[in-house]
């Protein structure tokens, strides 16, 4: 296996508008983001994934980019982004910009122009249709609710947007398209920026004829439908001769329906496209298949996870890499999704992070994970900031497929919003994350789950995961050793090993709030512990695990 540097590396995600507030206007900045760059490299992170942070209307918080070479005014200036960019390669940290390329803004200058006239030179970088029979183009939904197709008055046409209707999709199948795409990439490069992380980049290459999908929860096809079409490794191709190879970048690409056989085409081992990808299947083991939508709930599949995650730790072991996660900025806060937020909160949090940085791949770790960080108890639709949440709550009440009580109940438990509440860095007024108003709430946990009260703290949430993290430079095997599962159909006990040469590993943790029994291998019973989540762990033959306990043990 190859070594690499992004394969040794830890991520840490930043959320830049939740994140710290230098000025109090109660949004997080990058000046903000440079005042907390030691506490990143405290934790022992060296590479910071930042969400973006270049010009938005923020219809979509800053998904939606009207100029890629411009900071959103909240959020700084261009001077403020250099400055933090040379601090955290001080440090040793590497920067990740989110390239967000599926689609622009409607306010981005190519579509202001595409809009006015069918004869317009920039048309053609959006997906533009008439209506057919009268209505859409097809029966293509809009991830954030409603059909996929606006209507333009201007023209007597519809564009497509597989997001919010202020986020048109860029026609990829332009040869200017990907010449601009490029260019605005390198500039970045050159700017000395360390890669990307690419939003919903398997989408870009639609199928011909955008054919009629099959209709889902709200009447639409999935937005989804087109995933992973024709032509997407050709371009990505063409991105790593024109871009990515003009550095040593690190590459991780958001792939919205892949499966394992397209994520080997996307990470080859021979680095011809992406280095890694996200993958989504073992975010939905919470979900309800009968339902089939995220805005449903059932008790967690451990079955189904382990057998989602060993698929893909065995079937990209010999060609490609795994991106290692349990939650980012489009999910729930993990501990109140797999674990537990009460008595357990700080142990359950401290199992689910072992269970997720012992296998082979890059663990991402999002901003409050290192804290054990919860849902937030937000009250009515008013509390809500993202526009997933908002629209998806009016429309499935609209449709009579929830009530209010229920569809709330449903978005504090799975929306976007419970992962951006601010940063809880102490128990001062607002966490100590803005002097003024936050933009949305405050988890009023701040008081008890705080990074001040955590880093002072030896058997914290944050020093376990600083472990864990100084495991990785410390145990080559926990990098590059094979992964295989034990007991894949136990319903409550994750456990499985890491292999390397005459090395092993065995990673044991238990998923319940019950005391659950185990027989630990015999080739291990003469082990060392190398961390656990309770402090007088010890190994026996026939071990009782207490609730959410996980441990390590070195062969």
């Amino acid at each position: 296996m190859t070594k690499r540097w992004w394969k040794e590396s830890v991520v840490y995600q930043i959320y830049p508008r939740s994140f710290c507030d230098s000025n109090g206007d109660g949004i997080g900045d990058l000046n903000g983001i440079t005042e907390k760059l030691d506490y990143v490299k405290e934790l022992g992170a060296d590479v910071i994934w930042l969400s973006p942070v270049y010009q938005s209307p923020n219809d979509d918080n800053g998904y939606d980019i009207s100029d890629y070479q411009a900071i959103m005014e909240e959020f700084g200036t261009m001077e403020d982004f250099d400055r933090m960019l040379a601090a955290a390669h001080e440090r040793g940290i590497r920067i990740l910009m989110d390239l967000v390329v599926n689609h622009t803004s409607d306010e981005h200058k190519w579509f202001v122009e595409s809009r006015k006239s069918t004869d317009n030179p920039y048309r053609d970088y959006y997906i533009w249709r008439p209506a057919r029979d009268g209505g859409l183009p097809n029966n293509w939904g809009s991830c954030f609710s409603g059909p996929a197709w606006e209507y333009d008055d201007t023209t007597d046409m519809y564009y497509l947007h597989l997001f919010s209707k202020k986020q048109p999709d860029l026609n990829w199948d332009n040869p200017k398209v990907r010449e601009d795409v490029f260019a605005m990439m390198n500039w970045w490069i050159d700017k000395g920026i360390d890669g990307f992380r690419m939003d919903v980049i398997s989408l870009i290459s639609k199928e011909p004829g955008l054919p009629d999908g099959i209709p889902g929860l709200n009447g639409y096809a999935s937005e989804c439908v087109s995933a992973n079409g024709p032509h997407v490794h050709e371009y990505l191709q063409e991105m790593r001769q024109k871009v990515l190879n003009n550095a040593d970048t690190m590459t991780v690409g958001e792939c919205a329906g892949v499966t394992l056989e397209e994520a080997k085409k996307y990470t080859r081992s021979d680095e011809k496209e992406l280095n890694m990808v996200f993958q989504f299947e073992h975010m939905d083991v919470d979900c309800d298949p009968a339902v089939g939508s995220k805005w449903s709930r059932q008790k967690m599949d451990l079955v189904r996870y382990k057998e989602i995650l060993t698929r893909w730790e065995k079937g990209l072991e010999e060609n490609g890499w795994n991106s290692l996660y349990i939650q980012n900025h489009d999910q729930p806060r993990c501990v109140s999704r797999f674990g537990d937020e009460g008595e357990y909160r700080e142990i359950s949090a401290k199992m689910l992070a072992t269970c997720n940085h012992m296998m082979q791949g890059t663990p991402y770790v999002y901003q409050g994970e290192e804290l054990g960080m919860t849902n937030a108890p937000f009250g009515g639709i008013e509390d809500y900031r993202d526009v997933e949440s908002i629209n998806a709550y009016h429309e499935l009440i609209a449709q009579g497929k929830f009530t209010e009580e229920e569809m709330l109940a449903l978005l504090r438990y799975r929306s976007r919003d419970n992962a951006r509440t601010p940063m809880q860095w102490d128990d001062t007024e607002n966490a100590g994350f803005t002097a003024g108003t936050p933009w949305i709430m405050v988890n009023p946990n701040y008081t008890f789950i705080n990074a001040e009260e955590q880093v002072k703290r030896e058997d914290s949430v944050f020093h376990y995961y600083q472990k864990l993290i100084r495991l990785r430079r410390e145990k080559e095997i926990i990098v590059y050793g094979t992964y295989d599962v034990l007991l894949p159909e136990d319903e409550n006990l994750y456990l499985y090993t890491r292999t390397l040469g005459e090395e092993k590993l065995l990673v044991v943790c238990n998923f319940s709030a019950c005391g659950q029994k185990v027989d630990i291998p015999a080739e291990f019973l003469q082990g060392k512990i190398l961390i656990g989540n309770y402090s007088d762990v010890s190994v026996r033959e026939t071990a009782v695990l207490r609730p959410y306990e996980a441990f390590v043990i070195e062969k």
